[in-house]
């Protein structure tokens, strides 16, 4: 299959020229940066160079919310084509660890996303299968996953007239991880009846049902998992595991022997009271996996399974992709930093588990890549942000610049105000921004005062809404969506706000403590907040501080130059300019909990639902009287939580 990019709209001159020049440049340089402002269309600069290299590509986004965007945007620019999300899949994570100095042991516990590890069971099928596959990531892609050579040898290859016995197509799907469930039929699990054999694969919807007669394969089909009804009717197809981490039935002997070897090499290094604790804990993992195949915590024994030494590096998604792929680091500002950082993070909390004997040392092995081992799977990378850092410039040299917006919109003008009554000049601007029908984001260094703003605004009359990082990766995306439909004018955040969001409705946005210097109110942090605004033909940042810093004075400047600058170009290409128009998806989405909401708007509800429940309970509609007392009920936990956070 080959990419092939259908866009309703053509490259302007300058996004023409950056791709040009990108290409050109590949040849002879690994690595290049994209230099490009907020809204001068880097997405579909991405989408172009992918189309013209025809590579399989692995795209880096910082955080969950703008990969969703990515995701998104290029899922509409290659509609024939894999576009994939694989990001993590906890809701919940609580990582094991212990904490000598208080003598606590904390167990693993997570909730996982469902749906979320469905879309990494699939991006991962997808380039395991297809060249003309992009996969927009998170930064966890560089975190330990299986052995991409045994995932696919682990697969089945199913075809019509293949010699096979149900028997042994039963024990493939258990060998990949599926489990038999003949009542219940969902993804991951597949039921016996007679010689038809249904799965539901983890990564997809519907029910895959294989026929036998005699011993071999007669039909295969794809099924509605819901009607029952047949999609279509298939010759082949490759099934792929059920999780992403299998191991192949040969390899399990070998690794228990040097699970067993580590074990008692490590014995007697440890204390008594240590030994004793590995010693028991390890046999059991070892008794589970030997009777179930595997065991809670498994992937700590991960290099035994893979064959790695010790100190090698895990396979990560990156193994999945062919050696000649793409790899595009979006932010990389930010996202590079965030690569140094994972694994020492990971190795700090493991050690403690090693050296008090709750972990054999190998466990170590199961971590994200080093910073230098990121680097060495880089291969062909294109740095892309609106302030690259030091890093990207030096491994690129010059960089490829987008400095004008097809659209012809100018950088927003920018103002300061001083601190001294800057409640009552914002609530001024920002009536004047929601009579012209647009959206608001406004900045602050905290969660508590991000919590407290809101609530402010919203006794003040206001529809605003708050979003940091206790709110849920898919519920961040709803609340973007929400805010661009009018549901509410403005989103109050912290850090959430900065990179990359693409909200054309927003024209206002003010960053209050613009002049408390540090890592949200640097000069790289200011620009990309203030390009937030710049997909509107109104847009206006106002910065509030009672001191002009340098980082305040240095993104001014950078801003006007921009903004003279793209009013020149636009004179010579006549070009007027014009509000960015993006399509808003109307499928609605439940945001769960209240995290997102100030605490006038749950007493606001609490008297909706009261009213709603007692006018359901006079019409005897029982049901409905109960669900809304439930609803009351977790709002009230709710909003005695958000009470005892402030005491």
């Amino acid at each position: 299959m080959q990419f092939k990019l259908i866009a309703p709209y053509q490259a302007s001159p300058g996004q023409e020229a950056a791709v040009e020049q990108l290409v050109n440049n590949f040849p002879k340089k690994e690595k290049q940066t994209l230099l490009g402002i907020t809204g001068s269309g880097k997405t579909f600069v991405m989408a172009n160079l992918i189309n013209k290299l025809q590579k399989p590509t692995l795209i880096i986004a910082h955080n969950k919310t703008l990969a969703a965007q990515l995701y998104g945007e290029l899922k509409e620019l290659f509609p024939h084509n894999r576009v994939e999300y694989f990001i993590s899949f906890y809701d919940y994570y609580q990582p094991e660890s212990y904490l000598p100095a208080t003598d606590i042991y904390i167990e693993k516990d997570s909730t996982v996303n469902e749906q979320i590890e469905k879309m990494r069971m699939h991006a991962v099928s997808s380039i395991v299968s297809r060249n003309d596959t992009i996969i927009v990531a998170s930064i966890s892609c560089i975190y330990s996953l299986g052995n991409p050579e045994d995932f696919r040898t682990m697969a089945a290859e199913l075809e019509v007239g293949k010699q096979t016995t149900r028997q042994e197509l039963i024990h493939a799907l258990v060998d990949m991880q599926y489990e038999r469930n003949d009542m219940v039929l969902e993804a991951g699990r597949f039921r016996v009846r007679g010689d038809v054999l249904d799965v539901v694969p983890s990564y997809e919807n519907d029910i895959l049902r294989v026929e036998l007669e005699g011993n071999r394969i007669s039909k295969i089909k794809e099924v509605n998992l819901l009607t029952g009804d047949v999609k279509v009717t298939l010759d082949r197809l490759t099934l792929y595991p059920a999780r992403q981490y299998v191991v192949p039935e040969e390899k399990h002997a070998l690794a228990l022997e040097h699970i067993k070897q580590e074990l008692e090499e490590r014995l007697p290094q440890l204390p008594p009271l240590e030994a004793q604790r590995l010693k028991q804990r390890t046999n059991y993992d070892l008794e589970m996996i030997k009777e179930v195949g595997f065991c809670a915590g498994m992937e700590n024994y991960s290099r035994h399974f893979d064959g790695r030494k010790p100190g090698e590096p895990p396979f990560t998604l990156m193994d999945y992709f062919p050696k000649d792929y793409l790899l595009i680091i979006d932010e990389s500002h930010q996202t590079i930093p965030q690569a140094h950082a994972m694994y020492n993070g990971d190795y700090s909390r493991k050690k403690n588990l090693v050296d008090f004997g709750f972990r054999l040392p190998s466990a170590l092995d199961n971590r994200p890549l080093r910073f230098e081992e990121f680097e060495r799977k880089m291969g062909k990378t294109l740095f892309v942000s609106a302030t690259p850092a030091e890093y990207e410039l030096e491994k690129s040299r010059p960089p490829v610049e987008l400095i004008t917006r097809p659209t012809g919109l100018l950088d927003p003008e920018v103002e300061l105000h001083p601190i001294a009554g800057q409640m009552q000049h914002l609530m001024q601007e920002a009536k004047k921004t929601i009579e012209l029908g647009d959206r608001i984001l406004i900045t602050t260094l905290t969660k508590r005062m991000a919590e407290d703003l809101a609530d402010y605004l919203v006794k003040e009359g206001f529809r605003v809404r708050y979003m940091h990082s206790e709110i849920e990766s898919l519920d961040r995306i709803e609340l973007i969506r929400q805010l661009r439909v009018g549901e509410f004018d403005i989103l109050v955040g912290i850090n959430l706000l900065r990179e990359g969001l693409d909200i054309p409705e927003v024209a206002t946005i003010f960053i209050l403590d613009a002049d408390k210097e540090g890592f949200l109110r640097d000069e790289r942090s200011l620009i990309q907040t203030i390009g937030r605004a710049s997909r509107n033909v109104n847009g206006k940042v106002i910065l509030y501080a009672d001191i002009e810093t340098a980082s305040i004075k240095r993104a001014m400047e950078i801003t006007k130059n921009r903004r003279q600058f793209q009013k020149r170009f636009n004179q010579l290409h006549h070009i007027t300019p014009k509000t960015i128009v993006k399509s808003v998806s109307l499928k609605e989405g439940t945001i769960k909990g209240t995290k997102h909401l100030a605490k006038s708007d749950i007493k606001r509800q609490l008297i909706e639902l009261d009213a709603q429940m007692r006018e359901a309970a006079e019409r005897l509609e029982f049901e409905r009287a109960i669900e809304l007392r439930d609803a009351i009920a977790e709002l009230n936990r709710a909003l005695s939580k958000k009470m005892e956070s402030e005491r």
